[in-house]
């Protein structure tokens, strides 16, 4: 082995030629010159072996899939390796949102037990707690049956509260519609319970007089004070002691009074009993040849000012060429107090065998009160009530209704203008801080259920701006809905337009009260006769509510200012 090596390393130098010194030798002997052939691998041997072209284009193609895949393999991991942690960052959130919203329904819910607990027991100590001074309201005025259907409707409401609990828990793991997996509190089968019902108006109980006028006898009809409601009511009491004096009632003149005409419907009365009853100013000026003479004038009150009607109504009278004698005091009775009288005192002290007789304004008094105000008042008809909105407004009522609200809203007449003084003279006061009234609100419209309010207000809307921002129940606005001005593209209000009473102030205050009349629950002022008129209307109608109620009712104001 080692003479061919040697031989081979003697022909190589033989063979090669003679090679300069180089820094890269690095042989130990400084005489020994190494042989080109150690450095195998140089350049220009690499670059001119047609071998690793062959290498070169066999491996070409290898590369590029193999770059192909690795960027492949980095997306497939941005997706599939960092999604899931994406998602379960998502995930872990709605968790946490969704705890935090179901302690916070668990504390309203606590808060709820408690006051059904302190109600309670505050029932138990004063069982009048509920009790209104109006009559209208029965609801909250019968023994027994409130505190069941309360302590019914505050059970159900936690009920409800417990699923909406359930709901915020499972929506994060959920992707369907969790109502339909948890279950909805009004269909829970024996816990099913309509909360604000229609309340049983016992019409077969009603007691009534007959209307039966001699046609040659007639009462005109005085009412002086306030507005439209006031006079409204007045009519309806003016009725009331026609019947009971078997006159037929004169309407008055739109040149005294409001244009009665414009607004209820005249002749539906004397359909109703089946007989004339009532007539306009104008067929009893026909029918007295203009001869227009009122023989008797009484005056139901006497203070502050006889029969309270004052001069400027006279002059008025007298214009339309009404002549009268002097008005007679009935009895010393005030507007300020007036005391319980009966049918009795009426035929005693205002029965006359004149043909024209006069009674002066009884918007306050108070005759056979409970008889006044049983649903369908105290007349005997055939209808469901006497005085109403005309046609065209119910009509036009009807029409904003199916436009707007549809049949499940709520209807508030929230009166301001000129109520904060009045209330703040009753005890308690009546008028309420705009976030206090937010609240009422809300409780009524969780009980309800229902998804708007109808606003009938008269306040500035700084005031029902801020009530409508505070209007929140369950992270969700309620909508505060008040009725549009006229808008040629909207076709609700066309009949009011083509019979030209748009715009007619006492029209639209009827319009607002029909639209309240048919709400499936109304929310009143207490102390408003245009709340009061709402009321009337709904319970001879049938659409009063169990849930009907007046704003903040049992509370006061949680801040009262001092008298002047």
């Amino acid at each position: 082995m080692d003479d061919e090596s040697d031989d081979c390393r003697n022909l190589i130098d033989q063979n090669s030629p003679k090679r300069v010194p180089s820094t890269f030798d690095i042989d130990d002997d400084p005489h020994f010159r190494p042989p080109i052939q150690t450095f195998r691998f140089s350049i220009p041997k690499f670059a001119f072996d047609k071998r690793y072209y062959y290498i070169l284009a066999a491996a070409l193609p290898l590369c590029i899939v193999v770059v192909f895949f690795s960027a492949d393999i980095q997306t497939l991991f941005s997706t599939n390796l960092s999604s899931p942690l994406k998602s379960s960052d998502s995930l872990s959130d709605r968790m946490r949102e969704a705890e935090l919203r179901a302690l916070y329904l668990l504390r309203q819910q606590q808060l709820g037990f408690s006051d059904l607990w302190n109600h309670s027991l505050l029932v138990q100590s004063n069982s009048s707690f509920n009790s209104t001074s109006s009559n209208n309201l029965s609801s909250n005025s019968a023994s027994g049956t409130p505190s069941t259907e309360d302590l019914k409707s505050a059970i159900l409401k936690q009920i409800s509260l417990n699923k909406e609990i359930q709901n915020v828990l499972l929506s994060p793991h959920s992707s369907g519609n969790i109502s339909e997996e948890v279950g909805d509190a009004h269909s829970m089968g024996s816990f099913a319970l309509d909360r604000c019902r229609k309340m049983d108006q016992k019409l077969s109980d009603r007691r009534t007089i007959e209307w039966k006028p001699k046609s040659n006898k007639f009462l005109f009809a005085i009412c002086t004070s306030g507005q439209m409601s006031n006079h409204l009511i007045c009519l309806e009491k003016h009725m009331f002691f026609a019947a009971i004096l078997n006159r037929i009632l004169v309407i008055p003149s739109h040149k005294v009074d409001f244009q009665f005409s414009r607004v209820i419907d005249i002749d539906h009365i004397n359909s109703c009993l089946g007989r004339k009853v009532v007539i306009s100013f104008e067929e009893f000026s026909e029918i007295k040849k203009h001869h227009l003479h009122i023989d008797r004038f009484f005056c139901y009150f006497s203070n502050p000012d006889p029969c309270y009607v004052d001069d400027e109504h006279i002059k008025k009278l007298k214009t339309l060429g009404v002549s009268m004698g002097k008005l007679e005091s009935a009895w010393n009775e005030d507007t300020k107090k007036p005391t319980r009288k009966t049918v009795s005192d009426i035929e005693s002290k205002f029965s006359s065998n004149d043909d024209v007789v006069a009674v002066g304004d009884i918007f306050f008094a108070n005759v056979e009160q409970e008889w006044v105000n049983q649903p369908g008042g105290p007349i005997a008809h055939k209808c469901q009530t006497l005085i109403e909105p005309s046609r065209l407004i119910k009509l036009t009522a009807q029409r904003f209704i199916q436009t707007f609200l549809g049949k499940n809203y709520i209807a508030f007449h929230f009166r301001r203008h000129g109520f904060l003084k009045f209330c703040n003279a009753k005890q308690p006061s009546c008028f309420y801080p705009i976030p206090q009234a937010a609240d009422c609100l809300i409780r009524v419209v969780e009980r309800a259920n229902v998804p708007v309010i109808y606003l009938s207000t008269d306040a500035a809307e700084s005031e029902y701006g801020l009530l409508q921002s505070l209007l929140v129940l369950n992270g969700k606005p309620i909508p505060l809905f008040k009725r549009p001005p006229r808008n040629s593209a909207e076709k609700w209000d066309a009949l009011l337009y083509r019979h030209g009473i748009e715009g007619d102030s006492q029209v639209e205050a009827m319009l607002d009260k029909t639209i309240g009349a048919m709400a499936s629950t109304f929310i009143g002022a207490s102390g408003s006769t245009f709340t009061e008129d709402i009321l009337r209307l709904r319970k001879d109608w049938g659409s009063a509510s169990t849930c009907d109620e007046y704003l903040c009712q049992g509370e006061e104001p949680n801040f009262i200012a001092e008298n002047e």
